[in-house]
């Protein structure tokens, strides 16, 4: 049976399956983070470190998954990647202390920052443009769909079995997807003499790390915090060092040189300011419904569980708005409705369960409109030999603009206590989207694809 299955199907199972693991991991332990505290004995503060060592690692990981891949094989990088994550996610189970999990999330980190720029180009490679927009019900739910669905499953295993379970989950279902990858997918080596970008390297792992652990520091601690003054300029400064040696450079690191690409330099900078708006709004919510408003985590859970199912709605529409409308009036209008949306969630109050539930729904719609639409149009004049360096720069991008919107929350949140607090800070990812709408507008119009595909034929 596993023989009939064709090259292209086999990478789409295992974008989803490893991508679906990775995005829902970013916000699953949110709400587990008050029940690691109490086992551990340690205070709720502390924990910030497990989100901390992850996403520093992820960060740092990310900028060297485009050499691996064209160096190595993106079938064998890969899924040496998600291996590494699966380790992780069971290691992460077994914590007996605080540091034992922080590690195992740091190596989590390490594998996820290598899997997912990997995936994203073992699909587009697998994929020509004229087909991409047929992906798009693949391409959503994970990058879109997992995050909203972490905090509901977080929130049920923190209340009806252990916090374990939020990394447990991860091991059966990811040995599986590592079976079927190393029996189905096919290897690609771009270039096995491609060299070693080391100065390009010993200045993005630090620049991106110091710059994230930048991020979490104001987020935990506000903008006073001296680790966060002290690593963000560093990390600033090594970050500007790496620009110039990158244009230099022949072989780069992080092939900056893309970002002359109208379609591709537009497209990802629209997803930081999605993304950026959509993590802020989703850090803010869970904790204005369950601090300001008085719900559970559980609830609160519950109430963000219908931005799935618009994202799943806007997977299945998206591929006749595109050839309706186009690309940029289906950004602009969709940029333009999610920032409508977070809005609105400043409408809800105490007890508004199904308000909530609907602003939530329409949420998802228009942000999965937007991701979807975006993530196509980036690479569609992207070559084939280039696609791995433009996703490693589009996965940064990704991890930087989430982190900048929790960051941003958790700055609004630190100065403004109660809930006019969280009503800014609503607004202030409102202000993300309504900038992502203003810079879709110029996005040059392509031809609309009009020819019927069947995915994985």
């Amino acid at each position: 049976m596993l023989r009939q299955v064709s090259p292209q199907v086999a990478v789409c199972v295992c974008y989803v399956a490893a991508m679906f693991m990775n995005g829902m991991d970013a916000t699953i332990v949110n709400v587990a983070l008050p029940a690691i505290a109490d086992e551990f004995a340690v205070p709720a503060s502390t924990t910030s470190a497990v989100n901390v060592g992850y996403l520093v690692s992820l960060a740092v990981c990310i900028p060297v998954s485009g050499w691996l891949g064209d160096r190595f094989g993106t079938k064998r990088v890969f899924l040496g990647a998600f291996g590494m994550f699966v380790l992780a996610s069971a290691l992460c189970g077994l914590a007996t202390d605080l540091t034992q999990l922080t590690l195992a999330r740091v190596l989590q980190g390490a594998g996820g920052g290598v899997m997912s720029p990997v995936a994203l180009t073992m699909l587009f490679r697998a994929y020509p443009p004229e087909q991409r927009i047929r992906l798009s019900r693949v391409l959503l739910l994970p990058t879109a769909v997992a995050p909203a669905l972490g905090p509901v499953l977080g929130g049920f295993f923190v209340e009806n079995f252990t916090w374990r379970w939020g990394f447990y989950v991860n091991v059966p279902v990811g040995v599986l997807a590592l079976v079927f990858g190393a029996l189905l997918l096919v290897e690609h080596v771009e270039a096995r003499e491609k060299r070693f970008d080391a100065l390009g390297f010993a200045l993005a792992a630090p620049g991106l790390g110091l710059v994230m652990y930048a991020l979490e520091s104001v987020a935990q601690a506000g903008p006073g915090s001296p680790h966060f003054w002290a690593s963000g300029i560093a990390g600033l400064v090594c970050l500007g060092l790496l620009v110039r040696t990158q244009l230099r450079a022949r072989e780069p690191m992080l092939d900056l040189r893309l970002f002359g690409d109208a379609s591709f330099r537009r497209a990802s900078g629209i997803l930081f300011l999605c993304v950026a708006g959509f993590l802020g709004t989703l850090y803010g919510f869970t904790l204005m419904f369950q601090e300001g408003l008085g719900a559970s985590a559980w609830e609160t859970g519950l109430v963000t569980l219908p931005k799935a199912i618009g994202l799943m709605i806007a997977s299945q529409l998206i591929g006749w708005a595109h050839r309706r409308f186009g690309p940029r009036r289906v950004i602009a209008t969709a940029m333009f409705g999610a920032a409508v949306s977070f809005a609105l969630l400043n409408a809800i109050s105490a007890g508004d369960f199904w308000f909530a539930a609907f602003v939530q729904l329409l949420t998802g719609f228009f942000v999965g409109a937007a991701s979807a639409e975006l993530q196509v149009i980036a690479f569609t004049t992207i070559s084939a030999s280039a696609t791995g360096g433009a996703s490693t720069l589009f996965n940064v991008q990704r991890q930087v603009g989430s982190a900048l919107g929790v960051a941003l929350t958790a700055c609004v949140l630190a100065g403004a206590p109660g809930l006019g607090g969280y009503h800014l800070a609503m607004l202030v990812s409102a202000g993300f989207a309504l900038v992502g709408m203003l810079l879709a507008v110029r996005i040059k119009e392509i031809a609309p694809v009009r020819q019927p595909v069947a995915v994985g034929r």
